[in-house]
């Protein structure tokens, strides 16, 4: 094959790798994913488990999530638990000792209220839980 063969050839082929992107491109900006915020106090269930965002403290030390969950018996209450803030996303770190009742085990039918904490955060927050595959986001007022 010749040269210029090789070089028509690649340049068909590099237009085509270009319409195909523009395709995608134009696929996902007609994409309606939209991403929901619930608010404080809104309850809602994530396959077996039903989870409710309280409210957002912040101390020195840590900030402090007060959430509300039920609906599965021994399930660990801390998994699932996110928070974005500062373009970071953190998981849930160790209570303080006096912060509020520490998150463990959940029940079947009885409403746990307890405190997830994070690390230090600043910015807008919002807090995330995960769950059979879902996640749900609840928007936050506290900014410092």
């Amino acid at each position: 094959m010749s040269t210029r063969k090789l070089i028509v050839t690649a340049l068909f082929c590099g237009l085509l790798i270009m319409a195909a992107g523009g395709i995608k491109l134009l696929q996902t900006v007609r994409d309606g994913n939209e991403v929901s915020l619930l608010a404080m106090g809104e309850t809602v269930t994530l396959g077996d488990m039903t989870v409710r965002v309280d409210g957002v403290r912040l101390t020195s030390e840590r900030t402090l999530v007060d959430v509300a969950l039920f609906g599965v018996d021994g399930a660990n209450a801390l998994e699932g638990w996110r928070l974005l803030a500062g373009g970071k996303i953190t998981e849930p770190v160790l209570l303080p000792v006096g912060s509020g009742t520490e998150c463990t085990t959940t029940k079947l039918d009885v409403v746990s209220t307890c405190v997830v904490a994070f690390p230090v955060s600043q910015g807008t927050r919002t807090v995330a839980y995960v769950r059979a595959g879902e996640q749900r986001q609840w928007a936050t007022n506290t900014q410092p």
